[in-house]
């Protein structure tokens, strides 16, 4: 993975700390153009990875992305599921219905003969068939690494629904030849978990702040787990939803030996520099100690 991500947060009104700007946000980004000219941005300034979510919108930015051969080199790292998705097509349609919408090809009449018994029953096969049809807006673009979102990872963590996880695991693996990774706010207990299943070094993206932030166990304990490099480890949420400065933020991460990767957002070109720059000079430190 390369050592900078950018994220998409900015793009779809989601900010941690301030309800103004996520509205701010959402005004100035809702048309798809506002979004590829940040990316654009992004990509001036030397970064080359997208880490986003399966937004119905980013269908429409993969459109543009597979059509133009100047993004030949651009890397998506597709975050699924979206959840309020299909939180919203439940609302809507019932869970046959949203299984109705979602699921691709003729395979819903096999499913409706059985009722939701049959779909609890073949839950694994029903997740492969999602995942793929998450995937489809994808298709011709480099997609290296695909994540399971956090608000899935650690509902099934949570429950002890291992298995799940490890469908995840095998079928990004096989079916679509991707690192698989996964999502969390608790760290520990996921890598306790996937080893426990077989999954060694693991694919992970966690919060990791100087405050503890989401962190969930504590800023010790993710330390000792993080030194430990029992995973290909990057870190999200480093400016604890804006709780930090940047220089002090980047440069807590950054001196943290084990993680491999730092991910960020943001949307004007002063700050994605910015972040850029503080990323690198405090890696440069590190690797030079």
């Amino acid at each position: 993975m390369d050592r900078i991500l950018f994220g998409d947060n900015q793009f779809f009104g989601v900010n941690h700390s301030s309800d103004e700007k996520s509205r701010s946000q959402t005004i100035r980004f809702q048309e798809d153009k506002a979004i590829m000219d940040v990316l654009d941005i992004a990509i001036d300034e030397g970064i080359s990875t997208f880490m986003c979510t399966t937004h119905d919108r980013i269908a429409n930015i993969c459109d543009t992305i597979r059509n133009d051969s100047k993004y030949q080199d651009f890397k998506i790292y597709p975050c699924m599921p979206y959840a309020h998705k299909y939180a919203n097509a439940v609302t809507e349609l019932g869970y046959m219905g949203t299984i109705k919408q979602f699921v691709p090809g003729n395979i819903f009449s096999t499913f409706a003969k059985g009722g939701l018994a049959f779909v609890k029953k073949d839950f694994s096969a029903l997740a492969e068939l999602m995942i793929d049809a998450e995937l489809k807006m994808f298709q011709g673009i480099n997609t290296p690494v695909i994540w399971m979102q956090n608000v899935i990872t650690d509902l099934l963590l949570g429950l002890g629904m291992t298995e799940f996880l490890v469908t995840f695991y095998n079928h990004v693996k096989h079916k679509h030849g991707a690192e698989p990774g996964f999502i969390t706010m608790n760290l520990p207990l996921l890598l306790d978990t996937l080893e426990k299943a077989g999954i060694e070094n693991p694919t992970v993206c966690a919060s990791i702040n100087k405050i503890g932030f989401r962190m969930s166990g504590g800023i010790k304990v993710y330390e000792e787990v993080i030194a430990q490099k029992r995973c290909k480890l990057v870190a999200m949420q480093v400016l604890a939803a804006g709780a930090l400065r940047p220089a002090e933020a980047f440069e807590y991460v950054c001196n943290l030996e084990g993680v491999d990767s730092i991910l960020f957002g943001a949307s004007s070109r002063a700050n994605i520099h910015q972040s850029k720059e503080l990323i690198e000079v405090y890696s440069r430190k590190l690797l030079s100690v």
